[in-house]
């Protein structure tokens, strides 16, 4: 920094592509401040360190950083933004450096305008500071190998995919779109990889005009059944840094209409075709586009949900087993995870998880996105509460499902939040709406039945779910987010159902399923809207044993009861040959 004659500097999470998940070799943010959870942003000036980050990750921060870093918790009362904060510490006039691959064009514009009240000014770094210190200890570009995805599986074609970006580029009036997302380009291109772990995504960019697309990656890391089917829908292959001089190209020879990129477009995209008057700033069509599920893929999610279930089922048997009738009091956190990765990886389809899984027992599942490490975790008991939320990838769907078991006797304060938890669970699972209704309106009946007791939840209802792509996809969201209410819900689009209430230091709750939205017949039609519902598509057992079923109405008491009959007509055929989980599924399925 004092080579550069930088006064800051500022490490985000997210990779060149803001991509939520990263691969290793991106995770700067972790290396430098030794706090690894998936959001937060560090930010260090010659004298001081700070990091932010959000609710999920308070507890997880305050025990990862070390006594050089400030945690900055987002969202308190008096909690300063990084730009207060910078204004604040640094000296008048100073420069705060940034490397502009990593950060998005609204988030450069908005810094720089937040830092010019202190007269400090916002500098391009292309060299990103954090490598040189990291060198040659870094780890390597993934260089994974990129396969197709066969249309039994997309239910669409890359060259139909193609066909419906060029006539949003023609109603756009631009000469073209740049595609910077990792799983808009996978999807867009019915390819899948394995860059990022969980993500079955590859680094890569694309660019789409009225009469051409250039996928922008490593040629080796083709096999020649993807590259036969780019070739098949004329898609031109480019190497994977040549699209900055291809965009300075491209910006002298269109001088009638302008590039459209989304805002989470790079700041070095931008500067590499010409600056911010050469580009149309607004929302992907892809992000619309792939949020829509077609029919082959919702029912690709009905069918992975249910071997999903079946998987599920036998490791919460197992595991109970262990626990009650064999005593054993071995039984990590990680141990647990690990065994229920292998009873997926006996399905039909199974890629990989679609993240690490949250296996947290007592105080540990109070830390949203726990994970369990070799060494430090705790054992599995059956004195606490269990959360385990896991999910993974399949050909042909994204699973993600979070269930909490208690397997002695759980406390009256367990049993009443569980089951007010597991009422907002069913009143969204219930909710029917006009269409245009976002996630931001619906979000209330998450939490109602919480509040009503001054309970809460520091995280949002529901995210949306790639297929067999990223286990959180927007643009949607059930939230409290104001974002969410830009987004209406719209029928094919998967969104999740997952209230949760956290006692800091001694337990967890979460309840998860995945849901798509449906038409819903209603007896009036106000306005002439049409409504909308959920579909979930998940098939798990919702615990009963921790169910205060005097706090229930008798809607979501027949809802629980129906659920669990359409969860044992729909897993029991797949555990035949599994006694012990059939028994287990038996018994969490009967009727209250």
């Amino acid at each position: 920094m004092k080579q550069r004659s930088i006064d800051a500097y500022i490490v985000p999470s997210e990779d060149a592509h803001q991509s939520e998940y990263i691969a290793a070799c991106d995770g700067r943010r972790a290396f430098i401040s030794g706090f690894n959870g998936s959001a937060g942003l560090a930010v260090v000036t010659l004298k001081e360190a700070a990091l932010w980050t959000d609710g999920r990750y308070f507890l997880q921060a305050s025990k990862q950083l070390d006594t050089n870093w400030i945690l900055q918790k987002s969202g308190l009362a008096g909690v300063p933004s990084k730009e207060e904060w910078l204004n604040k510490v640094l000296a008048p006039n100073s420069k705060v450096g940034i490397d502009p691959k990593l950060v998005t064009l609204p988030a450069a514009r908005t810094l720089a305008e937040s830092l010019k009240p202190a007269s400090h000014s916002l500098v391009s770094v292309t060299e990103n500071l954090v490598d040189l210190v990291w060198g040659s200890d870094r780890p390597g570009f993934p260089m994974n190998p990129v396969k197709p995805l066969d249309i039994k599986f997309s239910g669409k074609s890359a060259e139909a995919k193609l066909k419906d970006v060029r006539l949003a580029i023609e109603n756009k009036g631009t000469w073209g779109f740049v595609v910077t997302g990792l799983d808009e380009i996978a999807w867009l291109f019915n390819l899948r990889g394995n860059d990022i772990v969980c993500n079955p995504v590859f680094f890569a960019y694309a660019l789409v005009t009225l009469d051409s697309a250039i996928l922008y990656i490593h040629e080796s890391k083709l096999t020649k059944e993807a590259a036969a089917a780019l070739a098949a829908s004329s898609v031109e292959i480019r190497a994977y840094e040549q699209i900055f001089a291809d965009l300075g190209a491209f910006g002298k020879s269109y001088t009638e209409k302008k590039l459209w990129a989304d805002p989470r477009c790079s700041l070095a995209l931008q500067d590499a075709l010409g600056g911010p008057a050469l580009i149309v700033e607004a929302t992907s069509p892809v992000t619309k586009f792939k949020s829509i599920k077609n029919a082959t893929e919702i029912q690709g999610f009905r069918d992975s949900h249910v071997r999903d279930g079946a998987s599920l089922c036998q490791y919460f048997a197992w595991l109970e087993n262990e626990l009650l009738v064999k005593k054993n009091t071995s039984i990590s956190e990680v141990d647990g995870a690990d065994k229920l990765e292998w009873f997926r990886s006996q399905r039909e389809n199974f890629v990989g998880l679609s993240f690490d899984t949250i296996s947290s027992t007592g105080a540990n599942g109070s830390i949203i996105h726990y994970k369990p490490e070799h060494g430090t975790c705790k054992t599995i008991t059956a004195d606490e509460m269990y959360l385990c939320d896991s999910g993974a990838q399949y050909l042909d769907g994204t699973t993600d499902c979070t269930r909490t078991h208690h397997f002695g006797t759980p406390t009256a304060f367990e049993k009443e939040a569980y089951t007010r938890v597991l009422k907002g669970h069913i009143q969204i699972d219930l909710a029917v709406f006009p269409v245009g209704v976002t996630g931001y309106v619906i979000d209330v009946l998450a939490r109602t039945a919480l509040w009503r007791a001054g309970l809460d939840f520091r995280h949002g209802t529901g995210h949306g779910v790639g297929h067999y792509l990223n286990v959180h996809e927007g643009p949607h969201g059930i939230g409290m987010r104001i974002a969410y209410n830009d987004v209406p819900l719209e029928k094919g689009m998967t969104v999740t159902n997952e209230p949760g209430y956290y006692e800091d230091g001694k337990f967890g709750i979460r309840i998860e399923n995945v849901m798509v939205v449906k038409e819903a017949a209603t007896p009036y039609d106000f306005g002439g809207k049409g409504s909308l519902g959920f579909e979930h598509v998940t098939v798990v057992p919702i615990s009963t044993k921790l169910v205060d079923v005097d706090l229930l109405l008798p809607e979501e008491r027949e809802w629980l009861n129906k659920y669990h009959e359409e969860v044992y007509a729909k897993v029991s055929p797949l555990l035949k040959e599994d006694e012990l989980a059939l028994k287990w599924l038996e018994k969490e399925t009967r009727a209250i």
